[in-house]
């Protein structure tokens, strides 16, 4: 039998992280049993405006992941980019500034992955979504609709994974609107259900997430793809490389 050499090993690299909420929080806990050594934390408290994305903090960064807030995440990008360190965001409530991100990681040389929601069970429901809406488009008799629910503590609605549902499903359903409903309350850590409502019944394509985990692994695994590489990326881009 062959053994494998330590150049084979996949090595660990230098995380920061900004934002230490529930899904900070939860990147933190499995990060150092995914490969990663977590040099750098930063709290919305700690890094105001983002005075501490500096040089100094950043040195010997290979990648960062920020799951902060809407009006700070930009300014966090645009600082990172600067230190030409490469990102993966997960916070949501930024798309109406893509384009200022986009260009920002052009003129910065950087590499970027992006998503709505980093569950890599999101991502195929998204496929599965849009599965359902080719084979339900010809029946007008069934009624399209979107629910999502989250904890009471989520700052947008509805949230970016329901936004981005509606966009991949709504062009297969060019006869109706697809309604999109909000719930926040408790302790929720996300559900998404796409549904097909008629009279006589319906039809329901629904992902439940039990916890953060899964958030986490995936904004882990696409924080180890995007080292070396430059541009922006949406996640299900990443997923369809590696299949």
């Amino acid at each position: 039998m062959s053994q494998t050499s330590e150049n084979d090993q996949p090595h660990n690299l230098n995380l920061a992280l900004l934002g230490h909420g529930k899904m900070g929080s939860a990147v933190a806990g499995i990060a150092p049993e995914r490969g990663f050594d977590l040099r750098l934390i930063l709290t919305i408290e700690s890094n105001p405006d983002g005075v501490a994305v500096t040089e100094e903090n950043f040195r010997g960064i290979d990648v960062a992941i920020d799951f902060t807030q809407p009006d700070v995440v930009v300014n966090n990008i645009r600082r990172v980019a600067g230190l030409g360190v490469n990102l993966v965001v997960g916070t949501t409530g930024w798309n109406d500034r893509f384009a200022e991100v986009e260009k920002t990681v052009k003129e910065n040389g950087i590499g970027l992955v992006y998503a709505a929601n980093f569950s890599i069970g999101v991502q195929l429901f998204y496929r599965l979504a849009r599965e359902a809406a080719r084979i339900f488009a010809p029946y007008q008799m069934y009624e399209p609709y979107i629910v999502e629910a989250h904890h009471k503590f989520k700052k947008d609605a509805p949230s970016g994974t329901a936004l981005e549902l509606k966009r991949r499903v709504e062009p297969l359903l060019p006869s109706h609107e697809v309604l999109t409903s909000s719930v926040r309350g408790g302790y929720i850590p996300g559900m998404h259900e796409l549904g097909f409502d008629s009279e006589a019944d319906t039809v329901v394509v629904r992902h439940n997430a039990r916890s953060r985990q899964g958030f986490a692994e995936g904004a882990l695994y696409a924080a180890r793809w995007v080292v070396g590489k430059k541009g922006m990326f949406a996640f299900d881009q990443v997923l369809e490389e590696q299949q």
